[in-house]
């Protein structure tokens, strides 16, 4: 009997880090932490007295807490959803192999999880992320209007992507992460200062572009489960040419970000040479796909180009505005 409860609890004991694991794939976890690149961007972004002031710091921290909160249900739900309209099934199976984009990324189609307990965490998730936001909203001297909107936006339109309204199952999709994204980094830095800078609009707007450009290539490569499940994307409503010109669009409209800023003298004039990285690689994102028409390593190439964006905004605001 003794030892019949040792081992059930050695097992109980091993299932505790498998369990843990299939939730970290269930919310994404190495793209939250991607995500979590916008507040380190908002905090480069800041005046030197500010980096270590102690209200904004927790101002940061407050948001911070509730962002991962809110990434967990948003990606939770969207999976929830993608469980139950087929669209997963269609786009994960028939990709299982590749390296790419692994099943193990999908823990309700490998039955790690069920759709019930992801739901559960996703709305627990979702109330984490409120209740750190409000604090964030009432501990900050920086309660603006446009902040208050800009988090507000954030908050409700990233969770109804694809659940609650399914904003993205109406063409809208496209729209909202790209707002999302950037928003993620907006808004942090106006709760800690109440402003908005060309310089973080346009990085915010990197950031935004950064995310969709990912995302785009991979509604390229879900195209067909997508319109099954009834997933209205882009490259659902358009012809392949259609799609190939609409990305080719967002590339130049991400490259444009840089430049006509700079050419505007919003933004330091030499803001274009620091991203020239980015800007490369973007181009090759494009014309690669153009070339072979393989969305997937597109869309793998799309996260080499964000994280690549992120470290030439990072130095640029080491750079401009120091510490």
């Amino acid at each position: 009997m003794t030892a019949r409860t040792d081992t059930t609890e050695i097992t109980a004991r091993r299932g505790v880090p498998r369990t843990v694991r299939s939730y970290a794939r269930l919310v994404k976890f190495q793209f939250v932490l991607d995500f979590y690149l916008a507040p380190l961007i908002a905090w480069t972004a800041l005046a030197p007295v500010l980096k270590a002031d102690g209200g904004t710091l927790l101002t940061l921290l407050f948001f911070a807490l509730g962002q991962a909160g809110v990434l967990f249900a948003v990606m939770t739900l969207d999976d929830v959803t993608g469980i139950k309209d087929g669209s997963d099934r269609a786009n994960y199976l028939d990709a299982s192999k590749s390296q790419l984009r692994p099943l193990k990324r999908k823990p309700l189609l490998t039955g790690e999880l069920t759709p019930a307990q992801a739901q559960r965490f996703g709305y627990l998730s979702l109330g984490w992320g409120v209740a750190w936001w409000v604090a964030a909203i009432a501990y900050t001297d920086h309660q603006d209007a446009w902040v208050l909107l800009v988090t507000g936006l954030l908050l409700t339109l990233s969770v109804q992507y694809s659940w609650g309204l399914k904003l993205s199952y109406y063409g809208l999709g496209e729209l909202v992460l790209l707002f999302s994204a950037a928003a993620f980094l907006i808004a942090p830095y106006g709760l800690a200062t109440g402003h908005l800078p060309a310089l973080v609009l346009v990085e915010g707007l990197l950031f935004g572009f950064g995310q969709l450009l990912i995302a785009g290539y991979s509604n390229t490569n879900d195209k067909d489960g997508d319109a099954a499940a009834g997933r209205r994307t882009v490259a659902v409503l358009t012809s392949p040419n259609g799609n190939k010109v609409f990305l080719g669009l967002l590339t130049a409209a991400n490259i444009g970000v840089v430049v006509v800023p700079a050419l505007a003298g919003w933004v330091p004039w030499w803001l274009p040479f620091a991203l020239l990285p980015a800007i490369a690689l973007r181009l090759r994102q494009y014309v690669g796909f153009v070339h072979d028409g393989h969305a997937l390593l597109a869309r793998s190439r799309g996260v080499v180009v964000f994280r690549t964006t992120v470290v030439c905004v990072l130095a640029t605001n080491v750079l401009h505005i120091g510490f």
